[in-house]
C-alpha cells in the first residue's frame, strides 16, 4: 500500500515535471504520459478549484525557474523600453524625415517647375527661330523669283493685277446702276400702292426688275473695250501662278483663264480657233471641280472627273439621262489623243466671296484614259482621268489655305499674344499683337493710341462746311449737293457694307451740317475700323498688319491717324518715319511725278492757282501718337490705296487721309500701300542723299523704299 502511493506520488511528480518542462522538440506526448493524464485528471477537484490548482502549479516551480522568469519580466521591461526608446526615436526621426522629404519634394517641385519654364523658353525660341526662318525662306524664295522673272514676266504679273482692277471697277458702277435702279422701282412702286393708276392707263415707267449679275456685266463692259486677257490660252496663263485664288467664275474670265463663267469644262471650239490652228477641235483647257456631280473623285494628284451634261442644273444636280461624247467630253477626249494639258480648279466653300466660293488653281494635269460606265444615279457618265504633271509647286486647296495660315477662332487662340489690345477698347474691335520673333518678345511701345486726329496748336481748322439737305439716306444723287461734289454721282454703294467705286482725286462725304442720317452710304470711311486686324512682328521688316477678315476690294479698310501738323515743323523732329504729307492737291494736279487720278470732282477756286512749289503744307504725324494704319508696311504693289476724303470741312489740304482695299484680300494676307517716295527724293541733314532697303518681296520690287 506504501509501495502503491509512493508510486503513484513518483508518478504525480513526474506527470508535473513533464506537463511543466515539456522538451522543446516533443510534438505529441507518449502513451503512458497520456494515461497518468487521464488519471491525474479524475483526482482533479470540481472545476471552481481549477483556478488555484493552476496557480499552485505555476508556484511549485522550482527556485532557478522563479528567478529566470523574474529576470524574463525584467529583460521584457528593459526589452519594451528600450523598444519604446527606439519607438519614439524612429517616431522623431519619421517626422524629422517627413519634413526633410517635404522639403525635398518642394525643391523637387521647383526643380520641375524650372525645368518646364526652361523647356518651354527654349521651345518658344525655337518656335520664333523657326517662324524667322521661315518668314526668311518665304523672304528669300520672293527675291529669287523676283530674280529669276523676266521682263516680260514681271510685266504679265501687273496686267494680271490691273484686268481684276478693271474688272471690279466695272463691277462695282454696275452694283452702283442697279442700286439706283432698285431705288427707283422701290419708291416707284410705293407711290403706285399711293394712287392707283385710272382704269386703261400705262405706266411710264417699267418697274420690272432684271437678273442681278454685275459681275456679268463687267464682263460685258470688258470685252467692249477690249480688256479680257489672253482669249483661248493653252496651257500656263502669264502672270497666274500655281495657287491663285479667285473669288469668282467672272474674275477667271476677265483675265483669260476661262472662256466662260458658267461651263464646268472650258473648250477650244472652231468659232474661236484663231491660234489653235494644228489640233482636233474641241479640246479642252480647262476643268472646275466644285462637287457638281456625284460621280466625281479627287484624290489631289489623281483626278476622277465626270463628263458634262445629263445632270439637272437646279435643285439636287442629280443625272436624269446619259451622257453623250460632245461638247466638253469630246474636248477632254481630244486633249487626251493629243497631250493638251488641262488647268484644274478646285472650288471651296467661302462666305466672304458674293458667289459663295473661292476657286484655287492648282496648275496643270494631263488626261490619261477616259471611258463610260453606269453612275450612281443609274445612267451612263464619262469618266475621266487626270494625273498631275510633275515639278509644280505643291498643291494648296486640300482644304483651303490662305496667304497666312488658318484664321484664328479668337485671341486666345493666338500664338505669341503679347498684347490683346493695342487700342485699349477705343476701336469697334479688338487689335491684338503677336511677336514670335524676338527674345523675350514685346509688345509695340513708344507711342499712345489715339482714334481721332490730333492737331497741333499752330494749326487753324478750317470752317465746317455746310452739307446738302438730304433726308435719310442720299438715295439720290441728282439732288445731293455732296454727290455733286464728286461728278454727279456719290462715290460709294451699298455692296459688302459700302465699297468705294474707284479711286479718285477726293472723295467728298456727307458731314456734321447735312440732312441725312449716320446710315448714309456717303459716310462708309466715318464708320470706323470693322475688320479684325492683328498686328504683328516680321524678321526685316518690324510691325506688320494683316486681317482676320477677307476684305473685298474698295472697302474702307482704316484711316491714318496722327497729329495734325504744318510740314516746315517736321524738320524739328529727327528720325521720324511716321509722317505722312496731305498731298491731295499734289495729285490732283500731277505735280512731282504724281499719278493724276481721273474723275469730275470740283476743286475749290482759292486751290486753282499754281502753287509756289510742289510741297504739301500740312502732315500727319504718328510717330508720338497714332492708331493702327502706323504699323502698316510699304510695298511695291500694294493691296491698298491711299485716298484723300473730305467730309467735315472742303480744305483739300487738310483732307483725311483713308486706306481702301485695292484688290480682293484674303485673311490673314499683309496689308500694305505705297509709300511714294520717288526716287532720290530724300536727303539727310548733311545734304545727302538718304536710302533705305525694300524688303517687300513684291514681284515688281524697286529694291528700294527711298
Amino acid at each position: 500500500m506504501e509501495d502503491n502511493e509512493n508510486t503513484n506520488q513518483n508518478d504525480n511528480n513526474m506527470m508535473t515535471d513533464i506537463c511543466e518542462n515539456p522538451s522543446p522538440n516533443e510534438k505529441r506526448s507518449s502513451p503512458r504520459i497520456e494515461k497518468l493524464k487521464a488519471q491525474k485528471h479524475q483526482q482533479q477537484t470540481p472545476v471552481n478549484n481549477s483556478n488555484k490548482k493552476k496557480k499552485t502549479m505555476i508556484l511549485s516551480k522550482s527556485p532557478h525557474k522563479v528567478e529566470e522568469s523574474r529576470n524574463g519580466v525584467e529583460n521584457n521591461d528593459v526589452n519594451m523600453t528600450v523598444c519604446e526608446e527606439q519607438q519614439v526615436e524612429e517616431s522623431r526621426n519619421g517626422v524629422e524625415n517627413k519634413e526633410i522629404l517635404k522639403v525635398c519634394e518642394e525643391k523637387k517641385a521647383a526643380v520641375e517647375e524650372s525645368v518646364k519654364r526652361m523647356e518651354k523658353r527654349i521651345f518658344d525660341v525655337s518656335k520664333r527661330q523657326k517662324v524667322e526662318e521661315g518668314e526668311e525662306k518665304l523672304q528669300m524664295k520672293a527675291e529669287f523669283v523676283e530674280n529669276e522673272m523676266t521682263e516680260d514676266e514681271k510685266r504679265a504679273y501687273a496686267v494680271v493685277t490691273e484686268a481684276l482692277r478693271t474688272f471690279y471697277k466695272y463691277y462695282l458702277h454696275a452694283v452702283q446702276e442697279e442700286e439706283t435702279r432698285c431705288g427707283k422701282t422701290d419708291a416707284l412702286q410705293k407711290n403706285m400702292k399711293s394712287s392707283k393708276p385710272k382704269k386703261g392707263e400705262a405706266l411710264d415707267v417699267d418697274v420690272k426688275k432684271g437678273a442681278r449679275r454685275p459681275d456679268l456685266k463687267a464682263l460685258t463692259k470688258m470685252r467692249e473695250t477690249n480688256t479680257i486677257l489672253y482669249p483661248n490660252k493653252i496651257g500656263s496663263i502669264p502672270g497666274i501662278e500655281v495657287g491663285k485664288q479667285f473669288f469668282s467664275r467672272a474674275e477667271m474670265v476677265a483675265v483669260g483663264f476661262n472662256s466662260h463663267w458658267l461651263n464646268g469644262i472650258d473648250c477650244i471650239t472652231h468659232e474661236d480657233s484663231e491660234g489653235s490652228s494644228g489640233y482636233n477641235l474641241p479640246i479642252a483647257v480647262v476643268i472646275v471641280m466644285s462637287g457638281q456631280y456625284e460621280d466625281d473623285l479627287d484624290n489631289s494628284e489623281d483626278v476622277v472627273y465626270t463628263g458634262q451634261g445629263g445632270n439637272k442644273l437646279c435643285g439636287n444636280r442629280r443625272q436624269f439621262r446619259d451622257q453623250v461624247l460632245e461638247k466638253g467630253n469630246l474636248g477632254l477626249k481630244n486633249s487626251m489623243e493629243q497631250c493638251v494639258p488641262v488647268r484644274v480648279v478646285r472650288g471651296h466653300e467661302c462666305k466672304s466671296s458674293y458667289v459663295g466660293k473661292v476657286y484655287t488653281y492648282d496648275g496643270l494635269y494631263k488626261v490619261v484614259k477616259y471611258w463610260s460606265e453606269k453612275g450612281v444615279s443609274g445612267f451612263n457618265v464619262f469618266k475621266f482621268q487626270l494625273k498631275r504633271l510633275e515639278g509644280q509647286p505643291l498643291l494648296t486647296t486640300d482644304q483651303v489655305q490662305f496667304a497666312g495660315g488658318q484664321v484664328p477662332k479668337s485671341v486666345s487662340d493666338l500664338r505669341g499674344l503679347v498684347c490683346e489690345d493695342i487700342s485699349d477698347g477705343q476701336e469697334n474691335v479688338p487689335i491684338p499683337a503677336t511677336n514670335l520673333v524676338d527674345d523675350p518678345p514685346f509688345a509695340p511701345t513708344g507711342f499712345a493710341y489715339c482714334n481721332s486726329i490730333q492737331v497741333s496748336e499752330p494749326v487753324k481748322l478750317p470752317v465746317k462746311s455746310l452739307g446738302c439737305n438730304c433726308s435719310g439716306n442720299c438715295a439720290y444723287s441728282k439732288t445731293c449737293s455732296c454727290a455733286t461734289l464728286n461728278g454727279s454721282n456719290l462715290p460709294y454703294v451699298h455692296r459688302d457694307g459700302g465699297r468705294l467705286i474707284e479711286p479718285k482725286a477726293v472723295v467728298y462725304e456727307c458731314g456734321p451740317n447735312c440732312g441725312c442720317g449716320p446710315g448714309c452710304v456717303n459716310r462708309i470711311s466715318q464708320r470706323g475700323i470693322k475688320y479684325r486686324l492683328e498686328v504683328y512682328r516680321t524678321p526685316k521688316k518690324g510691325w506688320a498688319v494683316r486681317s482676320w477678315d477677307y476684305i473685298p476690294s474698295g472697302a474702307p479698310v482704316c484711316e491714318y491717324i496722327g497729329k495734325l501738323m504744318k510740314t516746315d515743323d517736321v524738320d524739328a523732329i529727327p528720325e521720324n518715319n511716321y509722317i505722312f504729307d496731305i498731298d491731295c492737291l499734289q495729285t490732283m494736279k500731277g505735280l512731282d511725278g504724281r499719278e493724276r487720278r481721273l474723275g469730275g470732282m470740283c476743286i475749290p477756286s482759292s486751290e486753282n492757282d499754281d502753287d509756289k512749289d510742289s510741297v504739301p503744307e500740312f502732315c500727319l504725324d504718328a510717330g508720338p501718337t497714332g492708331n493702327v494704319a502706323r504699323f502698316i508696311n510699304h510695298s511695291c504693289q500694294p493691296n491698298l490705296f491711299v485716298q484723300c476724303v473730305l467730309s467735315t470741312h472742303h480744305d483739300i489740304k487738310q483732307a483725311r487721309v483713308v486706306l481702301f482695299a485695292a484688290d480682293n484680300i484674303p485673311p490673314m494676307k499683309e496689308l500694305t500701300y505705297d509709300y511714294g517716295y520717288a526716287l532720290n527724293s530724300v536727303v539727310g541733314p548733311d545734304g545727302t542723299i538718304k536710302q533705305l532697303l525694300c524688303y517687300c518681296g513684291a514681284a515688281v520690287c524697286r529694291k528700294r523704299l527711298f
